[in-house]
């Protein structure tokens, strides 16, 4: 045989191989697919899975959820029981000196003065850490209802209506909120 005859020999080798082949797969074809699809009872039972699964996971978020709520009452709780705690450790030394000058018998006036200016001293101390503030109007000012409560009308010849006259007594502001406004005397216009 020639070298040519046996090359077309060998190419009709491999052609007739490549023809069994391709009958073969075509007729594994149908069987894999019946392998590959999946039957009815399979299909429910993944779909019961997944059901379950998506069932969990929302019932993990609700828990988690309340969870996060419960925490968030606790904090807030914990916040309103413990809001003036700042305030109250500030306010123990002016109740120290207040005891210590009613103990005090030595009849020296000068020596309770002392003490009482030393307790004013601690309590605007205490005042300034917690950011209250005096409001403390002067007379010629003008009246704000926001932060001044008139409490009685004079005539004032000299001054506008509505300005204030004197305080009575100051008021007072925590931040920007109002805990007691100033009580003030304000002029009128005479009748």
């Amino acid at each position: 045989m020639t070298e040519q005859n046996q090359q077309t020999a060998e190419e009709e080798k491999n052609e007739a191989a490549e023809a069994v082949e391709t009958v073969e797969t075509e007729a594994a074809a149908p069987e894999a697919e019946a392998a590959e699809k999946p039957s009815y009872e399979d299909l429910e039972a993944r779909i019961a899975d997944l059901e379950a699964q998506v069932k969990e996971e929302q019932l993990r978020g609700l828990a988690n959820e309340q969870n996060l709520r419960r925490r968030h009452q606790e904090e807030i709780a914990s916040t309103h029981k413990f809001a003036g705690q700042k305030f109250a450790a500030e306010m123990l030394p002016v109740k120290d000196y207040l005891e210590m000058a009613l103990l005090d018998q030595s009849g020296n006036f000068d020596a309770l003065k002392m003490g009482v200016q030393m307790t004013l001293t601690e309590l605007q101390k205490a005042f300034d850490a917690t950011k209250i503030k005096e409001i403390n109007p002067q007379p010629g000012d003008k009246l704000d209802p926001h932060q001044h409560q008139a409490m009685q009308a004079v005539v004032k010849e000299d001054q506008e209506p509505n300005t204030i006259v004197s305080v009575m007594k100051k008021g007072y502001a925590l931040e920007e909120r109002v805990l007691r406004p100033a009580m003030v005397v304000v002029a009128k216009k005479e009748d």
